[in-house]
């Protein structure tokens, strides 16, 4: 979900990389995502903190419960994962690029291309930015992405990647996206203000919208060229591996389950 040039380059060490989980901890992750599914008033998708919870538990690291571009931290290896879980029709959203001098610089956008390069470039950095910050924050060498996919016929694809090192720790490059802003739109309830949008030269894709004279928004519809082409990176499985679990029985498992306090305390003894 980043490197470089994510749809044509390979890390050279992301064999090596610490931010891949092996096998068994792919399937503890598995595992306790189906059983999560199978509760009474689950829904028919993977909550972000719940997915952040489970890679945290499985691989010994913590959540950060902060707006970081990293989600998840490991401090003794080092490294951090950005999490996103969503139903594979809901578009990724980038948090809200709050551009400095954003008036002026949409203003210049408007009269010339130099401007429109500008502002282009101006976005790639807020991104980068954003994974630097966290990469000197937390003191990583490696910053990975952890993405839970849920299909419409309840199928669900998970994998992991390799996004940015210390070493090269730049996610986005500016000279691969061209910008333009887009026409205004009107619908039958009112008119919607023009998006700015970056085409990714390389895959020449649409891979942002900024809506940068509304909200803010970033939208990242470039996170689909990340997902792997080969299915052996991918691991697959259904959602509700096992019937639901009853009302009752989980009321059952409740009554008999410790407290937080208890369970602190059983672990310690």
């Amino acid at each position: 979900m980043w490197c470089p040039d994510p749809t044509f380059r390979r890390w050279k060490g992301a064999a090596l990389s610490k931010i891949l989980s092996n096998a068994e901890q792919l399937q503890r992750i598995r595992t306790i995502l189906s059983k999560y599914a199978s509760l009474p008033f689950s829904p028919d998708t993977i909550p972000g903190a719940v997915m952040e919870a489970v890679l945290a538990n499985v691989r010994d690291a913590e959540v950060l419960k902060t707006y970081d571009f990293v989600d998840v931290i490991d401090r003794k290896n080092r490294v951090g994962w950005q999490v996103k879980s969503t139903k594979a029709s809901t578009p990724v959203t980038w948090k809200r690029a709050k551009i400095p001098d954003r008036d002026v610089m949409i203003a210049a956008s408007r009269e010339s291309q130099d401007g429109v390069r500008a502002l282009g470039d101006r976005i790639i950095d807020f991104c980068n930015d954003h994974a630097i910050e966290s990469m000197r924050l937390y003191d990583l060498n490696e910053i990975g992405y952890a993405r839970l996919i849920v299909h419409d016929d309840g199928g669900v694809s998970y994998f992991e990647r390799l996004l940015c090192t210390k070493d090269e720790p730049l996610v986005f490059r500016k000279e691969d996206f061209e910008w333009a802003w887009s026409q205004p739109k009107v619908t039958t309830k009112k008119e919607q203000l023009p998006a700015f949008h970056g085409r990714h030269t390389p895959t020449g894709r649409k891979w942002w919208a900024w809506h940068g004279l509304g909200e803010n928004q970033l939208h990242f519809s470039g996170e689909g060229t990340w997902w792997p082409g080969d299915e052996a990176q991918m691991t697959r499985f259904v959602l509700a591996e096992d019937e639901r679990m009853s009302l009752e029985t989980f009321i059952s498992l409740l009554e008999r389950a410790p407290t937080e306090s208890e369970a602190k305390t059983a672990a310690a003894t």
